[in-house]
């Protein structure tokens, strides 16, 4: 069983930045594949990032690809966001996720078996 806490998440002006974090309970934090998702009012849940294991495969939505950041520090059983220069539409709640699998490509979402309660990133205009 694996825990997720996401946070970090706030009100931020566009073109500003913020760093979410995610921080995994139990030993295996290094066993598990790590992502992010975000889900915005009235849509559905979608990809952001998937990093590997060891930091060293990182995959990321296109939309992303050029602003956003993920990166992990397993000694603090921990998953980072770093998100630069946001816009009004990456307003979302924003979820980590762990999947237990080495996987070629972002995994799809019901591949990630452990989630976040989530947490909410709103950027003003």
């Amino acid at each position: 069983q694996v825990q997720l806490v996401e946070s970090g998440g706030g009100l931020v002006q566009a073109g500003g930045s913020l760093r979410l974090s995610c921080a995994a309970s139990g030993r295996t934090f290094s066993s598990y594949a790590m992502g992010w998702f975000r889900q915005a009012p009235g849509k559905e849940r979608e990809f952001v990032a998937r990093i590997g294991r060891s930091g060293g495969v990182t995959y990321y939505a296109d939309l992303m690809r050029r602003r956003f950041t993920i990166s992990r520090d397993n000694a603090k059983n921990t998953v980072y966001l770093q998100m630069n220069s946001l816009k009004p539409e990456d307003t979302a709640v924003y979820y980590c996720a762990a999947d237990p699998v080495v996987r070629q490509g972002p995994a799809r979402e019901y591949d990630y078996i452990y989630w976040g309660q989530g947490t909410q990133v709103t950027v003003s205009s």
